[in-house]
């Protein structure tokens, strides 16, 4: 049996809401490392965007994010018909 890899979750990470949507923005690394964070927004509906890039530190990762929602609105990550990757 594979022992799954534990996670360190940013103190960025959790839900944000705007616009009357909320969504989980999630921002982790493996647990103990100094490894690029990794991040991804679940959506109400349960869909996942996961960026393809990993990022320096999550600071980075959770600007990343907020330039998306500045440039484009939380309701972007709701109206793709195609799965989402930044």
């Amino acid at each position: 049996m594979t022992k799954k890899q534990k996670l360190e979750h940013s103190e960025l990470a959790g839900e944000f809401t705007d616009d009357g949507i909320t969504v989980l923005v999630d921002i982790f690394r493996t647990s103990g490392s100094n490894e690029d964070w990794t991040m991804e927004v679940v959506t109400q509906g349960e869909d996942l965007i996961r960026w393809d890039e990993p990022f320096a530190t999550d600071r980075e990762a959770f600007d990343e994010f907020l330039a998306v929602v500045a440039r484009d609105g939380l309701r972007s990550f709701l109206e793709d018909d195609e799965p989402s990757v930044h």
